[in-house]
């Protein structure tokens, strides 16, 4: 599953990023409302959880427009205000659900996938978590790529890495966004890390190293 979580509280969203990679799904995070709408442009999710009280642009007004983009991604806001009408007035909005914090992470996690489920049409649960492209297939489930059939050894930031690849195709990623998304926002910006990472992968892709293009000036894209 490909999740965007837009939450400016770094140690709640650590906690959310943690606990979210842990079952095996892709997760882009976002600190600030215009950040998390520039990203839906670029691309799509399975599920968004979207924190209420966010600075600048709020939680509802990320709601709003992109409700007015036609962006129709599932909606799970958090929020500190547990008040009916908070509730009522994000729903109307264009949220699809509400969890209060403090929550429990169990409840977070099945509020997700019941959200998954509900827009996808109870699609099997073989599908989900599935990204393919020609010989290649990244199961976030079973966190394990394979190309052409065999099983491909990788390690967890190269998961990462292929996961944000493969489920951006066709888009190209800058240095930065893979960097924010991977390692997170405390790594150095001016590291290579980036680079070496795309080089193994290139070498662990075989026959499809050359899927994984550099945009110059921008970064890399898959397909």
């Amino acid at each position: 599953m490909n999740v965007l979580l837009i939450e400016d509280e770094m140690r709640v969203a650590d906690f959310i990023r943690r606990g979210l990679k842990a079952e095996g799904w892709i997760v882009e995070h976002a600190s600030d409302g215009e950040t998390g709408l520039e990203i839906m442009q670029d691309r799509s999710f399975d599920v968004l959880i979207l924190d209420l009280m966010l600075p600048g642009v709020s939680g509802q007004q990320v709601c709003q427009k992109m409700r007015a983009r036609s962006n129709m991604t599932p909606v799970l806001m958090l929020t500190a205000l547990d008040s009916t009408d908070e509730r009522v007035a994000g729903l109307r909005l264009g949220a699809d659900d509400y969890l209060a914090k403090p929550f429990d992470f169990d409840e977070l996690i099945a509020r997700v996938h019941a959200l998954h489920r509900r827009n996808t049409g109870y699609a099997s649960d073989e599908d989900v978590g599935k990204l393919q492209h020609e010989g290649l297939i990244y199961d976030s489930t079973a966190m394990v790529l394979t190309v052409d059939g065999e099983i491909i050894d990788l390690s967890a930031k190269e998961r990462d890495l292929i996961a944000i690849l493969m489920a951006s195709k066709n888009k190209a990623l800058s240095r930065e966004r893979i960097l924010n998304s991977v390692w997170g926002t405390h790594e150095d910006p001016m590291t290579n890390v980036v680079d070496v990472y795309i080089g193994r992968l290139r070498k662990k892709l075989g026959p499809y190293g050359h899927l994984i293009t550099t945009v110059r000036g921008a970064g890399y894209r898959f397909g």
